[in-house]
């Protein structure tokens, strides 16, 4: 006796087939599970076994032998208890043979026999759809699993129910998708009084998805500010809330199904690892920048981070992704997102002259900042300086300009961008690249003529060019200008750090 389930392993956001065959054939009682199983899926066996126990089923007393196939493909987690019983059930006469047919299978097992919810239904869901087969999965995980389009869905809470709908007696309803939530409410930039400079910095890194840091003594409002710009970007649209989802349900982040078109909003602690950020561990599960894919990772204390956590993230900033290597596959992830970044001077915080400075200054904020690779901080378009928020600016009344008018301002700059790319090119400027934004930027000749004696001086490097080319462009977006004019160039310019402690705009006022 012997029957087939199709189940799914996961590797990243994707899912492939794997074929759960169990054949019962003559000898010593035993129960045998193969095919590069881990820890989880080797207890498998019991939770089983129990699980028909609770149902009044007892095990035939001969050989059972249950395969993962592709045998040479790593099976990692609990989702393959429901897959296992279901073909054991199928074997033993309990379901009729062919009522598997078309259908994978996902979920672990209680030992009474309900079936509990699982990581990855979402991508699970997707994945069978693509091979053209329906998916069976918990009851928790139906709201998520309907997401995916047109996919056939069995969402049952035991195995009780499922045997009963094979048979006919009790059939279950397809599940309904989970609400899609509103974003939550989001401080506003009214909250932030004085910072004009900063609070400039922040919609231009919102309108073209620039990379940012803010860097000034506590108190100064960095945080505060960095806080407030997913109030300033727009909502994912379906293609990116896809991606995130997916990366979300495999982290087990998706609570009852339910979405959210607000983009992302990361902030590890500074003690986090490299594999927290990154993605690792035992079973390569996603890290904060992928958790932050079409959306925002914010690392406050930057220079706390230890040097190889700062360092990991110079790969996914350039290629949008992150693969996580293992000695027996390569996992990859999608790390699409933008860094906000916040540091003060020098350890003792406010570091040069003034009230509370720094004794040892400059050789403190110079060690201090130091910290951070110039590799990294290369891939930081805008590099703000943040100075202390004095008594006058607390005194003064709100600003009359708040979130909403400079929302309104980044979706204006972002749809002229994704009118301008087209197919051509990624919708984001943050992204160009190569020809396309060569023709983007079309700069007119004093402008370019600023830029190649800025580079001269100040000592960009080539990725350093480009991105002033591309932070350029953005800031002649937020105002509608079509050609790059050199007054956008300048601007960008003095975003542009050379040094703990220096910007290129210094090279600006040398031309």
């Amino acid at each position: 006796m012997a029957a087939r389930v199709v189940t799914l392993a996961f590797s990243g956001v994707e899912a492939v087939r794997v074929d759960c065959e169990v054949q019962i054939v003559g000898g010593e009682s035993a129960f045998i599970l193969v095919g590069l199983g881990d820890k989880a899926v080797g207890e498998s066996r019991e939770r089983v076994r129990a699980a028909f126990t609770g149902m009044g089923l007892a095990l035939p007393y001969k050989r059972i032998v249950a395969n993962l196939a592709p045998a040479d493909l790593p099976k990692v987690g609990s989702h393959y208890d429901l897959p296992i019983a279901l073909a054991l059930m199928a074997a033993m006469g309990i379901i009729p043979a062919d009522a598997l047919d078309g259908w994978a299978a996902v979920g672990e097992l209680s030992l009474d026999g309900r079936i509990v919810p699982v990581a990855g239904a979402l991508p699970a869901a997707v994945a069978a759809s693509g091979l053209g087969l329906g998916l069976i999965c918990p009851e928790a995980c139906g709201p998520e699993a309907a997401w995916a389009g047109d996919a056939r869905i069995i969402a049952a809470p035991s195995l009780i129910a499922l045997v009963n709908h094979f048979r006919g007696t009790q059939v279950l309803a397809p599940p309904r998708a989970g609400d899609m939530l509103d974003a939550d409410r989001v401080p506003d930039l009214r909250d932030v009084k004085g910072q004009e400079n900063a609070k400039r910095a922040l919609e231009i890194a919102a309108a073209g998805g620039h990379n940012l840091s803010f860097i000034g003594p506590p108190g100064s409002g960095k945080s505060m500010m960095a806080a407030r710009l997913p109030g300033l970007l727009p909502p994912l649209t379906p293609a990116e809330l896809l991606e995130t989802s997916m990366v979300h349900s495999i982290a087990g982040l998706i609570a009852k199904g339910q979405l959210s078109r607000a983009r992302p909003f990361r902030s590890p602690h500074h003690s986090a690892s490299m594999a927290a950020l990154t993605g690792g561990g035992a079973k390569a599960k996603p890290g904060e920048v992928s958790l932050a894919h079409n959306g925002v990772l914010f690392l406050d204390e930057l220079p706390e981070f230890s040097a190889q956590a700062l360092d990991s993230l110079r790969q996914p900033l350039e290629t949008g992704e992150v693969v996580v290597a293992r000695a027996n596959a390569h996992v990859r992830y999608p790390a699409r997102f933008q860094l906000v970044a916040a540091m003060n001077p020098c350890r003792c915080g406010h570091g040069g002259p003034g009230r509370g400075a720094c004794g040892r200054a400059p050789r403190c904020q110079t060690d201090y900042q130091g910290r951070i690779s110039g590799p990294l901080m290369d891939r930081i378009d805008l590099q703000v300086e943040v100075p202390p928020v004095t008594a006058a600016d607390l005194a003064l009344p709100p600003p009359a300009e708040g979130t909403a008018e400079a929302a309104a301002r980044v979706a204006a700059a972002r749809s002229q961008m994704a009118d301008r790319a087209g197919d051509r090119g990624p919708p984001l400027n943050a992204q160009a690249e190569g020809d396309f934004l060569e023709a983007i930027c079309d700069l007119d000749p004093p402008a370019r003529a600023l830029l190649a004696r800025a580079a001269e001086v100040g000592g960009l490097s080539a990725r350093g060019w480009t991105r002033t080319l591309r932070l350029a462009r953005t800031i002649a977006d937020l105002e509608g200008s079509g050609p790059v004019r050199r007054v956008h160039v300048a601007e960008a310019l003095i975003y542009r750090r050379v040094a703990p402690g220096g910007v290129t705009g210094a090279a600006v006022g040398a031309v």
